[in-house]
């Protein structure tokens, strides 16, 4: 549940791989990444942070897999309203954003940004006065700050000359916690995603299992783009009933959901199959499934592979 698993399985849309992040790995430079198709597209393609890019390396991947990053150094003190250990209040960030595309649209460059908030982390702090609910009182207060800063967000953006033809994608980098009574409680690990174009998009609920690895295609698939893909994901609304699947991971355990069972892959050769309960998170064990635990350790053992060989590199 580290905030790097979830950039790498949104930037590079690959499963984890054993041991840490890709993202915090050497040799992780000229990688196939949602960012560089869209720059190869013609677009400016932008990772912006509300803390220091140095930390968890982000500055040193983003920079060079095909993003220009920008972070808390480029707003000035005066305009910045609160920040904490990790970073400028939400609101903040989203001002410095909204100033980087209004500067792609002015210089007729279409853009994809990539923006990572930092206020829904302990110790929950934000500047007070905007919710009903105390700063540093709960993970409740500092989950609806977020919810009031995105939401402003959008209703300035909503002035915008480039607001009818953009895409707005609101997802969680991961759960708030992983830790529960059995080795991998699938309900901690249900996380938000909201497609938002209101031009092009009407309200609905989406119901299919799906991963964060998902995504790129899935933005891909919706601007009708052609290219010649490396990743593992899938677009979702093209996604055929039996295709549902999902990754799951601890920092030694590697989990795959499919046809409502949960394969867990431990070290040392050891795995398990689970029946998991979706809404509790509780898991009986049950038989082995053969298929399942070959699907399981195929996907693992190809994006590490790729990785290890370079493989997962830009095409030249």
């Amino acid at each position: 549940t580290r905030t790097v698993r979830g950039l790498e399985a949104l930037s590079l849309c690959i499963p984890p791989t054993p041991g840490q992040s890709i993202v915090k790995r050497p040799d992780n430079k000229n990688l196939f990444t949602l960012g560089s198709i869209f720059r190869a597209k013609g677009y400016n393609s932008r990772f912006i942070y509300g803390g220091y890019g140095y930390f968890d390396n982000m500055s040193e991947f983003f920079s060079n897999n095909g993003y220009k990053v920008t972070d808390r150094s480029a707003l000035k003190d005066s305009e910045i309203h609160y920040s904490n250990i990790w970073g400028v209040a939400d609101e903040d960030l989203f001002t410095l954003s909204m100033r980087e595309l209004d500067e792609d649209y002015r210089n007729k460059k279409p853009f994809f940004a990539q923006i990572m908030t930092v206020s829904n982390h302990r110790p929950y702090t934000y500047p007070e006065g905007r919710i009903d609910i105390p700063s540093k009182t709960s993970r409740e207060g500092a989950v609806k700050y977020t919810d009031y800063a995105i939401g402003k967000f959008i209703k300035e953006a909503r002035k915008k000359p480039w607001f009818s033809n953009t895409l707005f994608v609101i997802v969680a980098d991961h759960c708030a916690s992983s830790a529960g009574k059995v080795q991998l409680p699938v309900d901690k690990y249900h996380i938000p995603m909201i497609f938002y174009a209101p031009a092009h998009i009407a309200p609905s609920k989406f119901e299919k299992l799906t991963a964060q690895l998902d995504i790129g295609p899935t933005i891909l698939g919706y601007l009708n783009f052609s290219y010649k893909s490396k990743f593992f994901g899938h677009d979702v609304f093209k996604m055929k009933d039996d295709e549902q699947r999902a990754f799951i991971s601890t920092y030694q355990s590697l989990g795959y959901l499919r046809n409502g069972k949960l394969v867990v892959l431990n070290p040392n050769r050891k795995l398990s199959t689970f029946q998991p309960d979706f809404k509790t998170g509780a898991a009986i064990k049950t038989t082995d499934d053969e298929k399942l635990t070959n699907q399981a350790i195929s996907y693992y053992q190809m994006a590490a592979f790729l990785y290890q060989k370079s493989l997962y590199q830009q095409e030249k």
